[in-house]
C-alpha cells in the first residue's frame, strides 16, 4: 500500500504533467477509504516549488451532466461559497437545483466580487484550479457517457497540466460498454445484416457462396463491435489521458482496524471485534470477495444482535458469539454478493434441518443442495460447533426484521448444545484444562485440583481429554502443587476411563483424537495412552455391535435414517465389522433400485480418507463382496443386480487405494 502511495506523490511532485493516473479495483474494496484516509493527507502535504496543493474529490455517481460537474468544481474552488451551501450542493438533491447556487451567486454580484447573469451560466468558466488536484471517485456509476467525461476531463489534464486521478472499477466499465442498449444495438445489427443480405440461409439460397457460415449470434455481435465501437473509443482515449494505471489492493487488517475504530463507543462490542479480528477476516477471506462495504455493513447488523445476546444471555460463551458472528458475515456475503439466492437460506427453517442437509446431500448426490454443503465447508470447516446456522440471523440479514421470538428460540437451544458458563461450573476439570486455576488463591486450587481428581474418578470427564489432563495432573505433581502420588493418580485414571467409555455417547474411531504434543519418552504418559487407546477400542466394539443393529434396521423401509446415521452419527464406527452380511446382501436385495445406486456412493463418502475404518470393516466387507460375486453367477441379469455389483466394484476400489488386502 504504500508503494501505491508513493507512486501517486511522485506524479503529484512532477513538476508539469499532462496525462492523469488512474486507481481501479472493485467495488466495495475500499478505494474511497484509502483516499480520505491515507492518500488525501499526503498529497497535501508536498509541496512543489514553494507550492502546496489543495485537493478535490468529487463522486460521480449518478452525476447526469457536465455541467453538473463544472456546477461542483466551482462550488468547491470558490471562496465566496459558503461551506453550508457546499454541503447542499454537494447532496443529491443540490445537484439537481442549480437555483440554490445561483442565489448565491447574486449575492456575489451584489457585493461586486464577480459580475454575471444568473439566468444561464456556464460554470466551466467560472473557476481556475491550477493550485488543486483533481479526484474524480465512481467514474463507472455516472450517468453521462463515460467517454463524455474523459474528454471533458482531458480538458484540464492535457492542456491545463491539472493532475488529475481518477477512481473506478474498469471491470464494470467494460460490462457497461458491453450492456447498453443491447436491445436497441441487437434490433440495428439485424436490420442491417438483413440489408447486407447476410441472414439468408442455406436453405434459402441456391449459390453457397451467399450463405453465411458463422451463427447468427457470433453474426450479430460482430456487427453490434463494428458498430457501436464504444469500448475502443474508451481504450483510445483511455490510452491518450492515463498516464498509468495502478490496481488498488487493500490492507484488509488497517481497514478493519478502521472500522472497529468506530464502535469505541460501545466498549464491550469494541474489545469483542478486537479480539476476534482473525476472526473477521478469515470470513472476509473465506468470501472470495474484496467487498469491505459488504463487511462493514455486516458488523453493523452485528451490532444489534451482540447488543441483544450480551443482555438477554449474559452467561453465553466466546465461543457461540465468536460462531454467530462468523454467521452473521456468512450470511451477509452469500446473500448481498449474489453468491446464494435469498430463497436458497429462505428454505432451511433451523439448525437441526440445516445439519441434516448436509449429511444427507453428500449421498444423494442432492445438487440441489450442493450450495448448503459449500456454505457450510466455506465458512465452518473446522468449526467443531454443533450450533452453526442461527434462524433469526438469516431472517434480519435478508428482511432487516429482528423476530426476537425466533431470537430467543434460537439462542435458547445453542445455548443448550454449546459450551457455557454453567458447563464449567458442573465440569470442574475445565478450570484445569484451559488454565483457570492459575488465576484461584492456593485454597482455592487446593480444593479444585481435589475435585476434579474426583471427578476424574467418577468418569466425568470428556472420554478424549483423558490424556490431556493425566499430562496436567503429572505436571502439577511433579511441580509440587498436588499432593497425591502416581499411583494414586493412575488408579483414578483407570477407573473415570472405563466409566467414562461406557458412557460416552459419541465415542468412534477417529484417528490421531489426542491433539496435543506429549512426551513420547515419558513412560508414564505412554502407559496413560496405551491405557485411552485399549479402553477406546474395546468402547468402540460394543458400541458398533449395539449400533450396528440399530443402523441396519432402517434397510430398506426407512433409507433416509439409514444414510444420516451411515454418514452423521455412526459415521466413524466400524458398523459393517458388527453386523451379519448375509442378512444385510438379503435388506440390499429388498431395497430399491434408486436407493441402491446412491449407496455405493455412501461408500465412497463413508471411507474417503479413513483407512483405518476401511480396515476394521473390511474383513466383514469381504464376505458381502463374496456374497454379492457369488450372485453374480446366475443367468438372470436384472438391475438389482448390476447394482450390487457397483458396490462390490467400490469397496475393492477402496481396497486398492489403501492397500488392503481384500
Amino acid at each position: 500500500m504504500e508503494e501505491l502511495i508513493e507512486c501517486i506523490c511522485e506524479y503529484i511532485r512532477k513538476p508539469y504533467t499532462d496525462y492523469a493516473v488512474m486507481i481501479n479495483g472493485e467495488w466495495g474494496s475500499g478505494k474511497t477509504y484509502f483516499w480520505n484516509n491515507k492518500l488525501r493527507n499526503r498529497i497535501e502535504s508536498i509541496t512543489v516549488n514553494g507550492k502546496k496543493y489543495k485537493t478535490i474529490y468529487m463522486s460521480l455517481y449518478g452525476i447526469n451532466s457536465l455541467e453538473e460537474i463544472s456546477k461542483k468544481i466551482f462550488i468547491e474552488t470558490n471562496p465566496m461559497i459558503s461551506k453550508t451551501l457546499k454541503k447542499f450542493v454537494d447532496s443529491r438533491e443540490g445537484n439537481l437545483i442549480p437555483e440554490y447556487v445561483k442565489t448565491g451567486l447574486d449575492m456575489a454580484n451584489l457585493f461586486g466580487t464577480m459580475q454575471f447573469s444568473s439566468d444561464k451560466l456556464d460554470f466551466s468558466k467560472l473557476f481556475t484550479i491550477d493550485d488543486k488536484i483533481l479526484c474524480f471517485d465512481d467514474l463507472e456509476r455516472a450517468n453521462v457517457d463515460v467517454i463524455d467525461i474523459l474528454g471533458y476531463i482531458n480538458n484540464f489534464v492535457e492542456h491545463d497540466g491539472i493532475k488529475t486521478i481518477l477512481i473506478c472499477n474498469e471491470n464494470e466499465l467494460a460490462t457497461k460498454f458491453k450492456n447498453n442498449n443491447v436491445e436497441l444495438k441487437t434490433l440495428i445489427a439485424t436490420i442491417m445484416l438483413d440489408k447486407e443480405g447476410k441472414l439468408v440461409s442455406k436453405a434459402d439460397t441456391k449459390n453457397e457462396s451467399d450463405s453465411y457460415e458463422k451463427p447468427l449470434a457470433n453474426l450479430l455481435e460482430e456487427k453490434i463491435t463494428d458498430i457501436f465501437d464504444r469500448a475502443n473509443a474508451y481504450e483510445r482515449i483511455k490510452e491518450k489521458l492515463i498516464g498509468e494505471t495502478f490496481e488498488y489492493i487493500p490492507e484488509y487488517s488497517y481497514i478493519l482496524s478502521g472500522m472497529i475504530m468506530k464502535y469505541s463507543y460501545n466498549e464491550q462490542l469494541s474489545e469483542f471485534y478486537k479480539r476476534n479480528n482473525s476472526t473477521i477476516i478469515a470470513a472476509f477471506n473465506k468470501s472470495k470477495t474484496r467487498n469491505l462495504r459488504i463487511l462493514k455493513h455486516a458488523l453493523n447488523d452485528f451490532e444489534k444482535i451482540f447488543n441483544n445476546v450480551v443482555r438477554d444471555f449474559p452467561d453465553i460463551s466466546h465461543s457461540v458469539l465468536r460462531t454467530i458472528l462468523t454467521f452473521t458475515i456468512a450470511v451477509s456475503f452469500e446473500i448481498k454478493a449474489g453468491n446464494i439466492s435469498k430463497e436458497k437460506l429462505k428454505s432451511i427453517k433451523d439448525n437441526d434441518e440445516y445439519t441434516s442437509i448436509i449429511f444427507t446431500s453428500k449421498i444423494l448426490n442432492d445438487n440441489n443442495q450442493f450450495y448448503l454443503r459449500e456454505f457450510d465447508n466455506k465458512y465452518f470447516l473446522n468449526n467443531a460447533e454443533e450450533y452453526r446456522f442461527f434462524k433469526f440471523v438469516e431472517v434480519y440479514i435478508r428482511t432487516r426484521y429482528f423476530d426476537e421470538k425466533l431470537y430467543k428460540e434460537n439462542m435458547k437451544v445453542a445455548t443448550n448444545k454449546l459450551t457455557s458458563t454453567s458447563k464449567i461450573n458442573e465440569h470442574r476439570y475445565l478450570k484445569i484444562l484451559n488454565g483457570d486455576y492459575l488465576k484461584l488463591s492456593d485454597f482455592d486450587f487446593d480444593t479444585l485440583s481435589k475435585q476434579v481428581l474426583e471427578e476424574i474418578r467418577q468418569g466425568k470427564i470428556e472420554f478424549k481429554e483423558h490424556v490431556k489432563i493425566f499430562c496436567i495432573y503429572k505436571y502439577l505433581i511433579k511441580s509440587g502443587l498436588v499432593d497425591i502420588n502416581m499411583t494414586e493418580l493412575k488408579s483414578a485414571y483407570q477407573l473415570g476411563l472405563q466409566v467414562a467409555a461406557s458412557q460416552c455417547p459419541n465415542i468412534d474411531l477417529i484417528e490421531n483424537d489426542i491433539d496435543f504434543d506429549y512426551d513420547k519418552e515419558d513412560k508414564d504418559t505412554l502407559w496413560a495412552v496405551n491405557q485411552y487407546v485399549k479402553t477406546k477400542e474395546r468402547a468402540i466394539e460394543e458400541k458398533a455391535i449395539e449400533k450396528a443393529s440399530e443402523l441396519f434396521k432402517n434397510l430398506p423401509n426407512n433409507i433416509q435414517e439409514f444414510y444420516k446415521g451411515i454418514v452423521g452419527d455412526y459415521q466413524n464406527l466400524p458398523v459393517f465389522s458388527k453386523y451379519d452380511m448375509e442378512d444385510l446382501y438379503n435388506k440390499f436385495e429388498l431395497t430399491p433400485n434408486y436407493d441402491l445406486y446412491n449407496i455405493v456412493n455412501m461408500f465412497h463418502v463413508r471411507y474417503e480418507n479413513k483407512k483405518e475404518l476401511f480396515k476394521a470393516d473390511s474383513k466383514n466387507l469381504k464376505k458381502l463382496c463374496d456374497i454379492i460375486d457369488k450372485s453374480r453367477g446366475s443367468k438372470d441379469k436384472t438391475i438389482k443386480k448390476v447394482l450390487l455389483g457397483n458396490i462390490s466394484n467400490i469397496i475393492n476400489s477402496i481396497a486398492e487405494s489403501y492397500e488392503v488386502k481384500m
